[in-house]
């Protein structure tokens, strides 16, 4: 095979990757995955009086996960199965690799397409809010495991005195808080603390002031629609950005706003993604994950904020640190890191 027909197949292959990635959102939202889980091995039928689906589109369905290998299937029972090892990938949102939410943030990305297509000749951006909100929830959904995983009981342990602060009734400011996985993990790890999440995102205020009553803590938990560089209160001991600091359009101005909200011994925790320039070339599945997003949705919502910078979700730690050192923050540590996250304890 010639290395032309190779790359062609390379490509066929992708394209089948993003045709399939809308039957994963599929399955994550009827709950068919979660059903081959629980009740497994199952006919088509089966999986569609369980799911309550057309039977039809269940078989064919299925004919795409087995295509897709995510799926087994027993030719002489007709019945399908989802393998134990895909389970915590698939089918249970507890896991610390689950995936399939994400998925369910492509109808919000593929729906910019036009928008992308303007921005790119104009140089314009596309604003987070001209997105369908499922990009708050898919995006929520990538993060979460993660968060779920890993925030409580490794990265806030990894930052110096924090959690005996937050412990003893500190304050926190979760900055960019989307619709609020993180405010209300710390909020449920800390109950003496004070928990302020912002976002200047209105959809994902309101879902994440009802997940806050729905979790028992809408009387604990203050959500407010907050831009970065001006969300209200001072003398915090811990302020967090989760994934947003690359998202602003002036991340200098959102750094000096936390160096004046902090205590003069507080933390800003800046958690971001864990590439670099140099992982351009690297094509490992996180570094091809990010370098995609950051061209359709990175980039274009910090260009659509008109300021300074335009950062990319791959600018790395030495830009990063550069924006600290501007804003006035003197102590720089990389705390803690996952394949996918670094977590960065920045100190005025």
């Amino acid at each position: 095979m010639s290395a032309t027909d190779e790359f062609h197949q390379r490509v066929i292959s992708d394209a089948g990757a993003a045709v399939r990635g809308l039957t994963v959102a599929l399955g994550e939202r009827l709950g068919l995955y979660r059903a081959l889980a629980e009740a497994g091995p199952l006919t088509p039928a089966a999986l569609a009086g369980r799911a309550a689906i057309s039977p039809r589109y269940a078989e064919e369905w299925l004919h795409a996960q087995l295509s897709a290998g995510y799926v087994e299937r027993d030719p002489g029972a007709g019945t399908y199965a989802l393998p134990a090892d895909h389970v915590p990938v698939l089918a249970d949102p507890g896991a610390v690799t689950f995936a399939a939410g994400f998925f369910t943030a492509l109808k919000a990305l593929y729906a910019t397409e036009d928008l992308l297509v303007d921005a790119y000749r104009t140089g314009d951006g596309v604003g987070w809010a001209e997105h369908d909100p499922a990009l708050d929830t898919g995006m929520g959904s990538f993060f979460q495991p993660a968060y779920e995983h890993r925030l409580v009981p490794d990265w806030l342990p990894a930052l110096e005195g924090v959690t005996a602060k937050l412990a003893a009734g500190g304050t926190v400011a979760d900055v960019g808080c989307g619709v609020g996985h993180t405010t209300l993990l710390i909020a449920k790890a800390f109950p003496e603390a004070t928990v302020h999440g912002f976002d200047y995102s209105e959809e994902a205020i309101a879902i994440a002031r009802q997940l806050a009553d729905e979790a028992g803590l809408g009387d604990r938990v203050v959500f407010e629609v907050a831009a970065a560089d001006d969300y209200p209160g001072s003398g915090y001991d811990l302020v967090t950005f989760f994934n947003a600091l690359h998202d602003m359009g002036d991340p200098v101005a959102a750094a000096q706003h936390v160096h004046k909200s902090l205590d003069a011994e507080g933390t800003w925790m800046l958690v971001e993604s864990n590439v670099s320039p140099e992982d351009i070339d690297t094509q490992t599945p996180a570094a091809r994950m990010f370098m995609a997003l950051s061209a359709v949705m990175c980039l274009p919502v910090a260009v659509a904020q008109r300021g300074p910078h335009a950062l990319g979700n791959h600018s790395g730690e030495q830009a990063f640190r550069a924006i600290a050192g501007e804003a006035g923050f003197t102590r720089w540590r990389r705390a803690t890191e996952t394949p996918v996250n670094a977590v960065y304890e920045v100190r005025p």
